[in-house]
């Protein structure tokens, strides 16, 4: 090897540590009180991918982040035992804990999906709930409100997957709400990209606000197309609420 070849290889070597400890350094986490139990290393960690301080298909590193949050392995390890179970995390043999990633394909067949079942379920759920259900919805709505006000990113994509799920569980169809659930994991990872587009959640809290009167009003076609005028397209054509 040259002299040249060599100082080449050594700056290549160097771009490639300074990138990854900036990569490092953007996903640091603050340390917790070391009393701080396994829900709250949960509830930490989370948050983190839901915010996007963890990114889809990133490694998380054991050892970098129980130095960072000044905790032991041991509520960690439970944590991510945790978030596997909940689909925000995948552990592959010999490798380690990534944080899961949902296609853009997958997203496009359920909101195809959505829209063909979910003014359905909205139907049901108005038709059975009768007088109770504009202080149903609207509760759901609030939640998305609040958590929009405070610029709370967990629980907003929470509140906003909340609001929808209610339907489904209330529209008297047990295939229906069972058929949400096998969603709803995959909404989350995808939710806790498309909400950091918006500039203002109070936005995604107005359109759903606006969806809800339509539900409340039983202008059904009229939430269908709105519904329709809502979806957003992710990367690669992707659709979504």
């Amino acid at each position: 090897m040259t002299d040249t070849e060599a100082v080449g290889t050594s700056r290549a070597d160097q771009a490639r540590d300074q990138s990854r400890d900036q990569s490092r350094e953007q996903s640091r986490l603050g340390p917790l009180d070391q009393r701080t139990t396994p829900d709250g290393v949960h509830r930490v960690l989370r948050e983190a991918i839901l915010n996007g301080t963890f990114a889809p298909g990133s490694q998380l590193r054991e050892a970098h982040i129980a130095a960072d949050l000044g905790i032991s392995r041991a509520p960690l390890r439970e944590a991510f035992s945790r978030l596997e179970e909940e689909g925000l995390v995948e552990r592959v043999a010999f490798r380690g804990a990534f944080v899961s990633q949902v296609s853009p394909r997958t997203i496009e067949e359920i909101a195809v999906l959505r829209y063909l079942v979910e003014p359905y379920a909205a139907e049901q759920t108005a038709a059975g709930l009768g007088d109770r259900l504009p202080r149903l919805v609207q509760e759901r709505v609030q939640a998305l409100r609040k958590a929009a006000n405070r610029g709370d990113m967990a629980a907003s994509i929470d509140a906003h997957l909340a609001f929808h799920r209610f339907f489904y569980e209330h529209s008297g169809n047990a295939l229906l709400a069972e058929q949400w659930q096998g969603w709803e994991t995959r909404l989350r990872l995808f939710l806790s990209v498309d909400h950091r587009s918006y500039d203002d959640l109070e936005e995604l809290a107005a359109a759903h606000e606006h969806l809800a009167s339509l539900i409340e009003e039983g202008h059904m076609e009229r939430f269908r197309s709105e519904l329709a005028h809502h979806v957003h397209k992710a990367p690669g054509a992707a659709l979504e609420d």
